[in-house]
């Protein structure tokens, strides 16, 4: 039976990677804070194990004598009320976690990184937009996106750790807050969009990420990264379309905020959150976030290298998350 450490197992992402391994027969070593909600972490199959990925020496004591065949790396913070804590958890564990799997002596057969498409900022901006491609030079202008390709290169150095990278495009799904945001906002008869140019998104539904993740335990190049996608380009409205179709809501607000608003609006949100400790859904990193106009990906690769293949795209995948929000009273 193989062992499999998956971090950021209490999260979004992490918690369907644990259900899955547990499918696949694996012996599953959960990374957990000790302030994290187990609430989707309730099978008895599962090993709970605290990592502290700030403090290398800790870590190595956390590991020690334990022995994994496969790490799926998939702790991270996506915001942050102060900046540092982007490359203090994103970057700075990345590397500690690497360095004290090789200090212990430990041997994986595979070690998979979860990264983002925001590694590589504005990108192919000019219409009609194009595919971002791995070879495109990377310039990241979020504190998320340049924690995260920080992260990449010390993963991509290590030629005695056998890696694989996935950049995640927008991972929505069952159990997801952020983009449930949306569907409460739409619930309300109020969809709220930014700038005037087109904007092209790309969306991966939960479950396969999933797939893409298990694939790279045994399949692509080693020391490379992958795009994760439905391979699908959606227009800015096809999301919130979706989601009135699915609460069968006929009438909506629109509004279209420009540019500079959002601007102004983030920047008060990132001083609130700096007063209060914590950083509202408006704030910095978000608007260079929504105010980037390309987000597509070349997944040709990930198709071709891990026999990655989407299996749910954006109507049937919103569907199932907002049967999901019903049914667990979410909405």
């Amino acid at each position: 039976m193989s062992n499999i450490l998956i971090t950021g197992a209490s999260g979004f992402i992490g918690s369907f990677m644990v259900e899955e391994a547990l499918d696949r027969g694996m012996n599953v070593w959960a990374a957990v804070r000790r302030s994290s909600s187990k609430r989707y972490l309730t099978d008895k199959r599962i090993n709970f194990i605290e990592l502290d990925f700030g403090n290398k020496a800790l870590l190595k004591q956390q590991l020690s004598g334990l022995h994994f065949d496969y790490v799926i790396h998939a702790a991270g913070v996506t915001k942050c009320t102060h900046t540092e804590d982007f490359y203090n958890m994103n970057t700075s564990g990345t590397v500690n976690l690497i360095e004290a799997i090789r200090e212990t002596g430990m041997n994986i057969s595979r070690f998979v990184f979860i990264s983002s498409l925001s590694v590589f900022g504005p990108v192919r901006e000019q219409q009609p937009y194009q595919d971002i491609k791995d070879t495109d030079p990377k310039r990241p202008d979020t504190h998320y996106g340049m924690s995260k390709d920080m992260a990449e290169e010390f993963v991509f150095a290590q030629r005695d750790i056998p890696s694989i990278t996935l950049r995640l495009t927008g991972v929505y799904g069952p159990r997801e807050k952020d983009y449930f945001q949306m569907v409460k906002s739409i619930k309300s008869h109020m969809d709220f969009a930014v700038g005037y140019r087109p904007q092209s998104l790309t969306f991966v539904y939960v479950k396969d990420v999933i797939q893409a993740a298990f694939l790279a335990l045994d399949h692509g190049t080693l020391g490379k990264a992958y795009f994760v996608s439905d391979g699908v380009n959606y227009s800015s409205r096809t999301f919130s379309d979706l989601i009135c179709q699915e609460l069968g809501i006929h009438s909506v607000l629109r509004i279209k905020a420009p540019i500079w608003l959002l601007h102004l609006l983030s920047a008060g949100g990132q001083c609130i959150g700096k007063l209060t400790g914590r950083m509202p859904v408006l704030n910095l990193d978000k608007y260079k976030i929504m105010k980037q106009r390309n987000w597509q990906c070349d997944i040709e690769p990930t198709r071709r290298e891990l026999g990655y293949q989407p299996q749910v795209l954006l109507a049937e995948g919103v569907h199932l998350s907002v049967e999901w929000y019903r049914k667990n009273h979410w909405i």
